[in-house]
């Protein structure tokens, strides 16, 4: 084994439960309990309706809650995320559905899985700190758009059209029901996602999602409503694990799908984790922990047919809400879905459709958080672009698109306004003794500049402009202590400067380059400019001498005698 492989199969180790997590479960179980039986029956119609809209069938969404659902609990980095399959994540799934098939899906959870334990590995769950809050608000009102969109089928009664993009299909189901209105289907989504959403205000604590799903399911038996198409036939049991889906050709055209998968995996699951830390007092999550708890839950669902899973936001609120002190609450919540999974299928198959298309209307109505939307809009005018282009770009393109367009735009606009803390400013001299004429001669000859702040690509060029533009003088001092960084670019460009100004006559001398400083301009030569005569100094006074040194010898200034030392007084003694 080679040192390489052995470091992170050590690393790896370090990531495992440990006896503290056996410890924590053992604290409270009495509240682990009940917070995981209220987190399951929340769960429940999320998962049917997360996935039938993946286009898996409700069955997949089961099983990606059970099994990604207890080995997520298990080995991810947070005591209180609660994962499954999400509606984010049903965004990004559905195009594959359509391009290369369930048996794409699978490969694509799998291969995804595998990444997101390569993740844990490298210890890069802590860069996830910096992506911009714009960006996480624009994609999560994005998404809760594309969730309420692809709802719209099932919500009018009518068959899912066929296309990937989901504003399409959303307006050939309008078209479709225009020409056969299923007011039925529309008063079961209406009414489910009313419920939801009023009784969620009125009593928070009460699962309505469930309470109103059963309502439906009874009244769509009860009065043989066969416009309320049911979710179908469901399997009594998780079905055995298996590798018949692979195809190993087909994996080099899954790999673009797979980074996605993985990052959004990654982005939410660390997200989620994140919200619970601030629900909570004491908790704080492993982000490298986490995405090697995601791994092996995205590895392991995809062998019972379930799809790419991530940590739930929703569901690990609920799960803090109602008292969760440790992960066996979240083991529970899919204990309790593996039992419904194997006792109550024929129960579960009779759920209407347009019922879960509610469920998920008023999940993603829920997921807009308004005062924090007009918070963000009304920050800077940067972030509001940001959190609109990046929520425009989920709607219009998809979800890795928009998050890589608002990260590079956001990237680009806190370039820009680094680059604008950079400054050039002419600072007095200061003269030390000299008379007032001498005072008037080196102001006449003599300018110097401080520079502030940051010398690089973003804001380099407008700071040649501005030092190239100096009057008709003979010596420009350059003040750099104050120069935050500087590459390659900032330093070329002050090489330019150097040269422009010498051309013409005028001798730049510097003071107070810092050590950091000296190796990237001393890689473009501009160090060597400066040295050649020996004009670089460590003090602006000695910069100062040495202008007035040289003004003196090319015969602008007087000579100034040298002052002659005071005899010593005579010993008394």
């Amino acid at each position: 084994m080679t040192s390489g492989t052995g470091r992170a199969w050590a690393r790896l180790a370090t990531l495992l439960p440990g006896r503290s997590d056996l410890a924590e479960m053992r604290r409270d179980p009495r509240r682990d309990l009940l917070a995981g039986l209220t987190v399951a029956i929340v769960a429940l119609p999320l998962a049917l309706g997360f996935g039938v809209s993946s286009g898996l069938g409700a069955e997949a969404g089961l099983a990606t809650a059970v099994v990604a659902g207890a080995l997520a609990a298990l080995f991810g980095g947070s005591n209180l995320q609660v994962s499954g399959p999400t509606g984010a994540m049903t965004v990004v799934l559905v195009p594959i559905v359509g391009q290369y098939g369930p048996t794409g899906v699978l490969t694509v959870g799998l291969m995804a899985g595998v990444m997101l334990v390569g993740l844990a590995v490298l210890r890069a769950g802590k860069y996830m700190q910096y992506v911009p809050a714009p960006v996480v608000e624009g994609f999560t009102l994005g998404i809760a758009c594309v969730i309420a969109l692809q709802q719209i089928p099932n919500a009018l009664g009518v068959p899912k059209p066929e296309g990937d993009r989901v504003l399409v299909v959303t307006w050939r189901a309008a078209e479709e029901f225009a020409q056969s209105p299923n007011w039925t289907a529309v008063g079961f989504a209406v009414v489910v996602a009313a419920v939801m959403l009023v009784g969620a205000r009125w009593r928070p604590t009460v699962p309505f999602s469930i309470l109103a799903v059963i309502a439906a399911t009874v009244v769509a038996r009860f009065l043989h409503l066969d416009a309320a198409a049911p979710i179908g036939d469901l399997p009594s049991g998780l079905p055995a694990p298996s590798l018949s889906f692979l195809d190993p050709g087909a994996l080099g055209s899954l790999l673009a799908p797979a980074v996605a998968v993985a990052a959004l995996a990654a982005l939410e699951s660390l997200l989620s984790a994140s919200v619970a830390d601030g629900m909570t007092v004491g908790q704080q999550h492993d982000p490298d922990r986490e995405l090697l708890g995601q791994g092996l839950a995205n590895i392991a669902a995809p062998l019972f047919g379930g799809v790419p899973a991530t940590g739930a936001i929703a569901r690990t609120a609920v799960n803090v809400r109602t008292g969760a002190s440790s992960r066996l609450a979240a083991l529970i919540h899919a204990a309790i879905l593996a039992v419904i999974v194997f006792a109550a299928a024929p129960l579960v198959a009779r759920i209407p459709l347009a019922a879960l298309a509610g469920v998920l209307l008023a999940t993603a109505i829920r997921m807009v958080e308004v005062g924090s939307l007009k918070a963000m809009a009304k920050a800077t005018r940067s972030d509001a672009v940001i959190l609109v282009l990046t929520a425009v770009a989920t709607l219009v393109l998809d979800l890795v698109y928009a998050v890589i367009i608002g990260l590079v735009v956001a990237g680009a606009l806190a370039l820009r306004a680094v680059a604008k803390q950079a400054r050039l400013d002419q600072v007095p001299l200061d003269k030390g003794d000299h008379s007032a004429e001498e005072h008037a001669l080196l102001d006449e000859h003599i300018v110097a500049y401080r520079i502030d702040g940051p010398l690089f690509f973003a804001g380099a060029h407008r700071f040649l402009l501005e030092l190239t533009e100096v009057a008709d003088v003979r010596v420009v001092i350059l003040r750099m202590s104050r120069v935050s960084t500087m590459d390659a670019t900032g330093a070329l460009v002050l090489k330019d400067a150097l040269e422009k100004l010498n051309r013409r006559g005028i001798v730049v001398m510097a003071s107070g380059i810092r050590p950091g400083q000296r190796q990237v301009l001393d890689s473009v030569g501009a160090l060597d400019l400066l040295r050649r005569h020996g004009r670089e100094y460590a003090t602006t006074p000695e910069a100062i001498h040495g202008a007035r040194d040289h003004l003196e010898s090319a015969g602008v200034l007087p000579t100034v005698p040298p002052q002659k030392t005071a005899p010593m007084p005579a010993d008394n003694q």
